[in-house]
Order: structure tokens, then sequence, then C-alpha cells
């Protein structure tokens, strides 16, 4: 098998050789057919006229000599070029027959692998239970599907799809009336069921339409999160709501945060399942990523299913693999770790991401981060001071994601066909792609490592919100209220993580509360002080002025550490 390998790569470098020899001679022979020509031509302009033969001959004599010169040193010079050329090119060959053997993902695997696969029968995160709001309808999408979340006033949550039947509007554009959500176009209100109970504009004793109904899906909140299954209810299998065993030891403590992101949900599960990104993308971010520490990373793939895959990982240089990752159907990755404290206790970490896509090029993603051993300090830090780290670590990733996403769309092929994916580094996403390549044909789109499917149709964007109705009737994170502006935009920090966390969102009130409370008293300290004769109430003044306007420089910093993107330093 050697010799079947080498020889090839021999016969290569020979052709390669002869190929380059031969273009340097030719090279060579027409420059020097220019050059002479072009010397024959100057010097048939420019001989100057002498009358003496002898100088001639010695004139003459001197310029063949130079140009002799000049065409051995020539000769040396691509003979010289030529060798080394070829060097380079028996190397380069060489490295690329060890890059291919050694580094690079190159195995394929079977297309008849495919495995029946309906992305409707699965149920999907939506939200945080905690997050969902109680007096406004909740918008979410599950890939093309939009649907619409609210809690009835006994606590239940319902799902509909986001469509009014009367004349098409939003639902989620409306309002939660007496536990029943209502549409603010006309005013039908919807049972928990999706039965319609009120028409406003139905004539007295007439009876209402039974098409006059939303189509309902089937909730459930498990561990803290809600789930939906996209499928008709009658067919929902409890079963498949997937389990996290660790959130259910006792003393186990999570942080959680909800983030919506302006790039496919398949290219942040590539991200949030690459290690070796965190030294370099988010160098310094914390104590534990630093680029002096990016290296080469082992992977071993324990398990395969129709459901995904498993397997564990660490540093290249260690045969001890304590990270343990896990990818779940239709979009559940975790990676757990266990290790001894120093008192000899056991302990158990974990981060778990529950992505979900949100329509084409967007995603919502659920993080928990979370452990066993005691960590008091985390207790003493406010809650939407952590999910600031957060915000800066997705901000340092997105500009490569969105290009990323862009790149995909526009060439229309495989990843195959366009990643690089090294062993040392790549091989969970390879295998992320693999797995649709074998389930993709029954999601609305994909792209996987050797076939892809694109959506049928573009994705519609909105550009104006609902109106000031809304804005008064439903309270954030509704789309259509005061505070979106112009349309939600996920790469802004505020619309893609503050509308979802009622700590940021009570933190900035806060803030913006305290600043125009600290800019009043400044104005009216400076005012007081101006008017006052009396040196010693001029002082006390002057005094609340300055302390007034280092709070409201405090709140505006505030305001804009929750509401602003991280920037790096080499592109300010």
């Amino acid at each position: 098998m050697t010799v079947g390998i080498l020889d090839p790569m021999a016969a290569q470098a020979s052709l390669t050789r002869t190929h380059l020899l031969y273009s340097s001679i030719s090279v060579k022979k027409a420059a020097f057919s220019s050059v002479d020509e072009r010397k024959r031509t100057h010097f048939r302009h420019n001989w100057p006229k002498c009358n003496n033969p002898c100088n001639s001959i010695k004139w003459n004599s001197t310029r063949a000599r130079a140009l002799t010169d000049m065409t051995i040193g020539s000769i040396k010079w691509n003979s010289t070029r030529a060798r080394a050329l070829t060097d380079m090119t028996i190397g380069s060959v060489e490295s690329e027959k060890h890059d291919r053997g050694d580094i690079l993902i190159k195995e394929e695997q079977n297309l008849e692998d495919r495995v029946d696969y309906n992305w409707e029968t699965e149920w999907y995160p939506l939200y945080l239970a905690a997050e969902v709001p109680k007096d406004a309808p909740l918008g979410l999408t599950v890939f093309h599907k939009q649907i619409v979340l609210f809690e009835d006033g006994n606590g239940a949550l319902h799902c509909f799809e986001d469509r009014c039947p009367h004349r098409l509007a939003k639902l989620s554009e409306g309002q939660v009336m007496d536990g029943r959500l209502e549409c603010l176009y006309h005013g039908w209100q919807f049972e928990g069921d999706g039965k319609c109970v009120k028409i406003p504009q139905l004539p007295s004793g007439a009876t209402i339409p039974r098409a006059a109904c939303v189509k309902s899906y089937e909730v459930k909140v498990s561990q803290g999160v809600v789930w939906v299954w996209m499928a008709n209810r009658s067919t929902a299998d409890p079963k498949k709501i997937p389990w996290f065993e660790h959130y259910a030891r006792h003393g186990f403590f999570d942080i959680s945060s909800v983030h919506e992101l302006p790039y496919d949900h398949s290219i942040l599960l590539e991200n949030l399942m690459d290690p070796a990104h965190i030294p370099i993308s988010h160098d310094r971010t914390d104590l534990s990523a630093k680029r002096e520490n990016a290296q080469a990373l082992a992977f071993k793939v324990t398990e395969r299913t129709a459901r995904g895959f498993a397997g564990q990982w660490g540093e290249a240089t260690s045969d001890n693999f304590q990270n343990k990752l896990r990818f779940e159907a239709p979009c559940v990755l975790r990676n757990d770790k266990e290790y001894t404290d120093k008192e000899g206790n056991k302990q158990y970490f974990s981060a778990l991401f529950l992505c979900r896509s949100a329509g084409q090029g967007k995603s919502m993603l659920i993080v928990r981060f979370g452990g066993t051993q005691n960590r008091a300090e985390l207790k003493w830090i406010p809650m939407w001071v952590i999910h600031q780290t957060s915000n800066k670590v997705f901000e340092q990733d997105m500009g490569f994601l969105s290009s990323q996403n862009e790149v995909l769309l526009r060439e229309k092929v495989p990843t195959r066909d366009l990643y690089l994916s090294l062993k040392s580094c790549d091989t969970w996403v390879t295998e992320y792609r693999k797995w649709l390549d074998r389930v993709g044909h029954g999601m609305p789109y994909y792209f996987g490592h050797q076939t892809f499917s694109l959506p049928r149709s573009p994705a519609l964007l909105e550009a104006a919100p609902a109106g000031l109705v809304a804005a008064n009737a439903a309270s954030a994170p509704t789309k259509g209220g005061l505070g979106t502006v112009h349309s939600p935009d996920p790469t802004n920090r505020y619309f893609r993580h503050v509308i979802h966390c009622k700590e940021c969102r009570l933190a900035l009130k806060g803030f913006q509360k305290w600043k125009t409370t600290f800019l009043a008293l400044g104005c009216l300290s400076c005012g007081m002080a101006i008017l006052l004769s009396l040196t010693r109430w001029r002082l006390l003044f002057l005094v609340s002025a300055f302390l007034s306007l280092v709070g409201f420089y405090v709140c505006s910093r505030g305001v804009n550490w929750i509401t602003t993107n991280f920037v790096r330093l080499h592109r300010t």
C-alpha cells in the first residue's frame, strides 16, 4: 500500500520537474530573443558614427563580452530558480500527502443510510417558563411555522398558530383578556383549545361559525423549559421530551438565559460544539479562555444513532477525557463534566444548549450552565450582570457566524465542498453535518456534509411594528411595543436578549429611571447654587450637583452596558 501511494507522488514530482525545466528554457529563449531584438534595434538607431575602424572594433568587442556575461548569468539564475521551484513542488506534494492522510477529515458515509424522519413529530424548546409574560402573548417561530404562546387566567400555557382565522392578523400582536387571547384587529377572542368564543361584530342571537377556530399545539413544561409538539396534538409523545439528570440532582445550581441570534440554528450548533475556537474568539473574556492555550484536541465518538451522536473529548496530549458531549434530535446539545473536588466529593458540571430554528437565517437559544459545586460568590452577583458576559460571548462570534450563513446560502453546495475540516478541531461539526445527511430529507431545509436542501421560498421580512394600540395594550416582549422602535433587530443586544429576560429589563428600567432622576437633581442643584447668595448653601448645592452628575454618568454607563454590543478594540 505504501508503494502504491508513493509511486504516483514520485511520478507527479518528476513530471513537475520536467515541466519546470522546459518552461524555464522556453522563457529563457523568449527573453533572450526579445532582449537581443530590442538591443539590435536600439543599437541600430543609436550606434555612434565612427570614422576610425579600430575604435569601432574595440567597442563591438566590449559589447559582445557584456552580452555574453549577461547570458551566462541569466542561465545560472534560471537554473537555480528551476531547482528551487522543483524542490518546493516536491515538498508541497509530500506535505499535501501528509496533511490529507493525517490531519484532514475526509471519510464519507453511505447516503443510503438515511432514516425516516419527520421534523414535526419532535418536541422543540420554546422558552424558559419563568420568562413567559403573564399579561401578553409571545410570538415565536419554529422553522417556518409562526406560533403564539400565552398564559391564561389559571396559569396554564397554550400555543396557537400565529394567525387569526378572520383576516390573518397576527395573534401575537394582540392581548390577553380575561384569560383569553384577543386579536386586536377586530376583537375576536379565543380560549385555550383554540375555539372562538367572542366576535363583537356578530349580530345579536347569531351563532359563531365552527370554522372560526385557531390551530393549537401541545405544550409541556419540563425542568423549567416550555416545549412544543409541532405535529397534531393527538400524536404528542411526552416520552420524547429530553430529560437532563444533572438538573434534577440535589443542590444543582444553574444560570439560564434566552438569546435570539441572526444566523441559522445549524451554524449555531456548530459553534457551540466547537471547543477549539474558545481560546481565540473569546480570549480573556473569562479566566479560562486564553489564546496561548489554543492547541490540538482529541475526539472519540462513542455513539451514533438516528437520534444523534455522543462522544468524549480533551487535550490531544492527555488520555483522560473528562468532557462528554451529546447531541440529541432535534436541537439539544449538552457538554457534561464529572470531577472530584479537593475534599474528595464527586461534582457535576453541565453546559446545556437548547437550539431552535427561528426562521431562515435566525435561531433562538436557551443557555443553561450549572453544577453541584457550591459557588457562594454567584449568589451575590446580580443575574443581569452575569448575562452580560453571555451577551459578550455571542457578540464575539456573531460576525463570523453571520458571514458563514451568507456563504452557505450563496454557494448552494454541501459543507464538504466548502469546509477544510481538521481531525484535531472539527470532529463534532462533521458528525453533526453527517447526521443531517441522514435525516435532512425530513426537514424544511438543511445543509449536510454531502447533501443539502434549500428553503422552498425565501423568508419574508417584517419591516414595521403593529402600532400604538398594540404598544399600549401589550407589554414586552411582544412585538409592536413602544420599546421596539422599529422592527426587531436580532443583531442588537436589546432585541437579542433584553426583551427575553425579566432581570435585564428590570435593571434597564431602573438605570433609566435613576438616570432621569439624577439629571433633574443635577439641574435643580445647579440652579439653586446660582440663585443663593450664601457661600455655605452654594457650596452644598454645587456638591449635590456634582454627585448628581456622577450618578447620571453611572446610570448612563449601565444603560449602555445592557443595550450596547461588544466591539473588538482593533475595529474601533
